[in-house]
């Protein structure tokens, strides 16, 4: 979903789907967590040209290509440094768009996360 002047919007799936919980802080940890996603992966969250049933989105497809032990073949360039701080900003993410909220970590985690090693964390179950 896109807002004014094209800017990307995620929206988090309980504003849709009310089983999951209220609108929450957690809500935004879910957007900050796609937002993350789409500029570590240089893609946008949906593509747009596929059809409604062929959608793939973007969560989807980091799961896919994540291979924590090897390069991300995100950009072949990349110093072994970035590629580590690649995989600990994915991580992360995919931690902060678990479907359930209460599964999300707090800001205040997310920073500790992004602040401490990748070795320390584990990847989360695929989001359903």
């Amino acid at each position: 979903m896109t807002g004014a002047r094209g800017t990307a919007v995620y929206i988090a799936p309980e504003v849709f789907f009310r089983n999951l919980g209220g609108v929450s802080h957690k809500s935004d940890v879910y957007s900050y967590g796609m937002m993350v996603l789409e500029m570590v992966g240089g893609r946008k969250n949906v593509n747009v040209e596929a059809s409604r049933t062929s959608e793939m989105y973007f969560s989807s497809w980091i799961y896919e290509h994540l291979d924590q032990s090897t390069n991300l073949n995100i950009n072949e360039d990349i110093i072994e440094e970035e590629a580590e701080i690649t995989r600990k900003l994915i991580a992360v993410s995919l931690w902060c768009i678990q479907t359930n909220p209460l599964d999300r970590p707090s800001m205040t985690r997310v920073l500790e996360m992004l602040q401490g090693s990748l070795q320390s964390l584990e990847l989360p179950p695929r989001p359903t």
